[in-house]
């Protein structure tokens, strides 16, 4: 097995770690249960506000499975349009392996979860992990396994700022607690190191050709971190905007759900960190 699909099947157990201790800290742990509820008290009340929950709306059922199937089909066509036989399989393994997973995990560790107010609807209690979260981030991280070594950085970026957004929408719709989108999202990593892993593999053990391999070409550091900074350093941008608008609303609403915006700061941040750690773990 080559070194780089080792170092992809260590990242994918650290990946599988961390998404057991979410699940164990979202249920049994009483402050990470509080700050699920505040961070989605938050979201909550924006998607009050009729023209941010007719866009959540909208933006969220993306991921609902009639949009998404035609999705996916992007991914599988680069990668065959550009001769990737073994990338193709590998996106299919994972949209297919991610999104079953997930399906397979809310009935399986379904527990009880904390109402947000009494009298108030709550996230079903086989929430976690969330398939939104997962069918978005298993997408992003297609796409970035399926584009041309030059492209890939723009594609992390893109990509994760999709997921973040379809799960923005979820939440601010309390379809899901926060913790259920991480779940969501590392489902998704858990599956493309495997995948990408196992094509490294299988190009080595068969032909050998560097075609059919996930990893080719080669991009410096900035190159290829120039791109998630440049979103990163935009949704910053976009926020003090926002604020700059309104600043007394927003200065007001962020003291009173000082949890929701550590956690929707924390949702962006995790969601661009991981779409580059695939793509990195992909630089040759």
């Amino acid at each position: 097995m080559p070194a780089r699909a080792r170092l992809m099947l260590a990242g994918a157990g650290a990946a599988l770690a961390l998404l057991a201790a979410t699940w164990w800290a979202a249920v049994h742990v009483g402050f990470v249960q509080h700050l699920d509820v505040s961070t989605l008290r938050g979201f909550g009340g924006l998607g009050t506000k009729p023209r941010v929950s007719s866009t959540a709306g909208f933006v969220a059922t993306l991921c609902d499975p009639k949009p998404y199937v035609y999705f996916c089909v992007a991914p599988v066509l680069i990668a065959l349009g550009r001769r990737r036989l073994w990338v193709a399989l590998a996106i299919v393994a994972i949209l297919l392996g991610a999104n079953v997973t997930t399906q397979l995990l809310k009935p399986l560790l379904a527990a009880p979860r904390p109402r947000l107010t009494p009298g108030a609807g709550t996230p079903s209690a086989a929430s976690w992990p969330s398939g939104h979260a997962t069918a978005a981030m298993s997408l992003a991280l297609c796409l970035v396994l399926a584009v041309p070594a030059r492209m890939r950085p723009f594609a992390a970026a893109l990509g994760a700022a999709f997921a973040v957004a379809v799960s923005y929408s979820f939440l601010a719709l309390e379809w899901h607690y926060p913790s259920d989108v991480l779940g969501g999202f590392l489902v998704a990593v858990v599956w493309a190191l495997v995948a990408a892993a196992a094509v490294l593999t299988a190009q080595q053990r068969t032909s050998g050709r560097a075609t059919a391999s996930p990893v080719e070409g080669g991009l410096t550091v900035r190159e290829a971190l120039g791109p998630p900074a440049a979103a990163a350093l935009a949704a910053v941008a976009l926020a003090a905007m926002v604020a700059i608008a309104r600043p007394t609303a927003v200065v007001s609403y962020a003291r009173l759900h000082e949890a929701f915006v550590m956690g929707a700061a924390a949702i962006a941040a995790l969601g661009l960190a991981l779409a580059t750690a695939v793509m990195l773990a992909l630089r040759r």
